[in-house]
């Protein structure tokens, strides 16, 4: 008897379990990611030039776009539906209009219609031989040497800006109004100032030395440009420095004074 009150109980225990489970409501499913148009891709795929002018604006290979220009970074696309995605240091989204093995239309950021064909001239390739990305900036190792007398002492000046690999990112639009990441190279620039054989001041500089003086977008977006001897007087040593966005004339100057103690003190160029 008592062995079938056990199983009775057991049996009402797996039922009630069940009826649990039943009556339980289902969450709701997750909605899948959109997928990648991959037959769109390999339409893309080639070198695609301007109807109207015919000049080469980009070359699709595989997975990546490159441009003609050398500063412009290679850029990871992807296509859903109608849209090209482009996945460079801001994402970037345009509305396809029209695609075909041979003709690309689209909207460009500023909501203009971007006519583009394939090219057929095989010539057109020799526009992407150039390694990705190339330097704007010489590249060559500057040094500068001054010598002053100031009272009764001599003092010598060192310069020297070294070229780095430090890579700048900088977003721009071609002529078409797509956005592309332009690539530049920074500088490491050495300053050093003796009185007679007393070194009295040394150091390598970075942009970022300056990031409490100089803007943030400087800092991000600029190059070290030059450091150069301006002069001295009753304060110390000065130096003109100036960080430089790439491929505007937009720059930030700065005074850097060395006291005749050996301390640095910067501010914003008058």
């Amino acid at each position: 008897m008592k062995l079938k009150l056990i199983y009775v109980v057991a049996m009402s225990l797996a039922l009630f379990s069940l009826s649990s489970c039943r009556n339980k409501t289902p969450g709701k499913a997750q909605p899948s990611a959109p997928k990648e148009d991959l037959e769109a891709k390999k339409l893309l795929q080639g070198v695609w030039v301007n109807e109207d002018d015919e000049t080469v604006v980009f070359k699709a290979q595989g997975d990546t776009i490159y441009y003609p220009d050398s500063t412009s970074q290679p850029v990871y696309f992807q296509i859903f539906h109608d849209t090209l995605v482009l996945n460079a240091a801001n994402t970037a989204r345009y509305k396809i209009v029209r695609q075909s093995a041979h003709v690309f239309e689209f909207r460009n950021a500023s909501g203009d219609l971007v006519s583009l064909v394939k090219s057929e001239d095989r010539n057109d390739n020799a526009y992407f031989s150039k390694e990705h990305p190339a330097p704007l900036n010489t590249g060559k190792l500057i040094k500068r040497d001054s010598v002053l007398v100031y009272g009764k002492d001599r003092y010598h000046s060192y310069i020297q800006i070294n070229p780095t690999t430090f890579k700048v990112v900088k977003a721009n639009y071609s002529d078409e109004g797509v956005e592309v990441d332009n690539v530049y190279y920074d500088n490491i620039i050495h300053v050093s100032l003796y009185r007679g054989d007393y070194c009295l001041f040394s150091r390598d500089f970075r942009k970022r030395d300056f990031a409490g003086v100089a803007p943030r977008d400087f800092i991000r977006q600029g190059i070290l440009n030059d450091i150069r001897l301006t002069g001295m007087d009753p304060r110390g040593t000065h130096f003109f420095v100036s960080i430089v966005k790439p491929d505007t004339n937009i720059s930030f100057l700065m005074d850097l004074l060395v006291d005749y103690r050996g301390r640095m003190h910067v501010t914003v160029k008058n």
